[in-house]
């Protein structure tokens, strides 16, 4: 509401307010992993300043005039998620000094269009940007990397190891022609859907060189990943306490852009050693003698690596999928067709499906292999919830894979129950 008020009453006052931070603005966008790499580089920088950051996930343009209108009024620097499609609106406005592009991948195809259309607007707002705007790429994506151009102030991050390849092309890929002149990229590794290290073979584009870099990659399923980070400042290990690739790739974008900011990778990389993960991305949380584990799901990209990072832990657990079509989930549900779910959930104990189009995600499950007897349709994600806790024993765990509003509202149940923070006290 206050930024309601605020932009009815100033239309063009955003800009007022962004000067008004005397460190600066990093802006963050991307499909996949914008707040959790938020919420990571605000924990790097937190340590030494006052972070005004719109913690609760409103990103578009009155949830940052929100923010900006009710920052702590000794905050020196802003970190901001940004919706992809208000980005070059928002961008306008905030002039930020860090501008962090991590991914585009299909997503919520009836607001945003095919990804194509975001990355049009990007590359026009990126040919607009300040000489001194620092440009923090995840060069992993084609399409971002492409965004360089020939400009001055650019770090590239990603991830540079041949094992944890997934070795053959991910079916959610999107953008695997080159942004030059349209021929099939050729990959020499491919970490998640169209994310890896590929080449033009007609040699007018390739991966653009790491200026942050992953290398050695483990995981230990659920309970986090560790990588050496390489960079031009030496090279550091990282104990990361989120599981999959792509919290990797969140990791590397919040030490790119504290880098750019002056921060010595060591440092940011003790500091998220410590980190706790944001709403929804792998938050787990104690429910009596039980666990349960919630992972946000939004797109066929994001789901797989869900998907993966349980790969090893969700045999003989209880799962919830919560399916939901609100406007802010994305009317369009057909995503859900293209998510690699043959033969990822059959080591479970039982599957729920829950949500406003429950019923749709338990046919998509049985075209996967999933027995009928292996699955429940609950109306209700709090009941769904419920009966997956009923049916866990003592010590063990429940796996929630929810859309957005889904999560939402599973999350206020916990609330509640007093057994987390509300979404916006967690994250503020």
């Amino acid at each position: 509401m206050p930024g309601h008020v605020f932009l009815r009453l100033a239309p063009a006052g955003l800009s007022k307010l962004a000067a008004e931070l005397t460190d600066g603005i990093v802006a963050v966008s991307a499909t996949n992993g914008k707040t959790t790499t938020s919420a990571m580089l605000s924990a790097i920088i937190g340590r030494d300043q006052v972070v005004c950051r719109n913690g609760a996930g409103a990103n578009l343009m009155t949830g940052i005039a929100t923010t900006l209108v009710t920052r702590p009024g000794n905050a020196t620097i802003g970190v901001l998620e940004v919706d992809e499609a208000a980005l070059p609106g928002v961008t306008k406005q905030l002039a930020p000094s860090v501008l962090l592009l991590g991914n585009l991948f299909r997503d919520q195809l009836d607001r945003h269009g095919e990804l194509e259309m975001v990355a049009d607007r990007w590359r026009e707002l990126v040919a607009t940007l300040a000489p001194s705007t620092t440009l923090v790429l995840g060069a992993d994506d084609p399409v971002i990397d492409g965004l360089a151009g020939t400009r001055a102030n650019v770090v590239r991050f990603g991830i540079d190891d041949p094992g944890v390849s997934l070795g053959v092309q991910d079916a959610a890929a999107d953008s695997t022609f080159c942004v030059r002149c349209g021929t099939a990229y050729v990959y020499d590794e491919m970490y998640l859907g169209h994310l890896g290290s590929y080449r033009c073979p007609q040699g007018d584009h390739q991966r653009g060189k790491l200026d942050i870099a992953a290398r050695h990659v483990h995981s230990d399923g659920i309970r986090g990943t560790t990588f050496r980070v390489d960079a031009p400042d030496g090279s550091t290990e990282v104990s990361l306490p989120l599981p999959g690739l792509y919290n990797v790739e969140n990791a590397l974008g919040a030490i790119a852009a504290a880098y750019a900011l002056g921060i010595p990778t060591a440092v940011a990389a003790d500091r998220l050693a410590q980190f706790n993960a944001a709403f929804g991305r792998f938050e787990r949380i104690a429910v009596g003698d039980r666990e349960a584990v919630l992972l946000l799901f939004k797109n066929p990209t994001g789901a797989n690596e869900a998907l993966r990072a349980i790969n090893n832990d969700v045999a003989n657990t209880q799962v919830v999928l919560a399916l939901n079509d609100r406007i802010a989930d994305g009317r369009d549900i057909s995503w859900i067709w293209d998510i690699d779910l043959e033969d990822a959930l059959t080591p479970a104990a039982h599957i729920t499906c829950t949500g406003t189009r429950a019923a749709e995600l338990a046919v998509r499950l049985r075209y996967s292999g999933v027995p009928a007897e292996q699955m429940t349709t609950v109306a209700a994600p709090e009941a769904a919830f419920d009966a997956a806790v009923a049916a866990t024993a003592p010590g063990g765990r429940i796996f929630v894979l929810a859309t957005y509003t889904a999560m939402l509202d599973l999350h206020g149940v916990l609330a509640d129950r007093g057994l987390t923070q509300p979404f916006w006290q967690e994250q503020a």
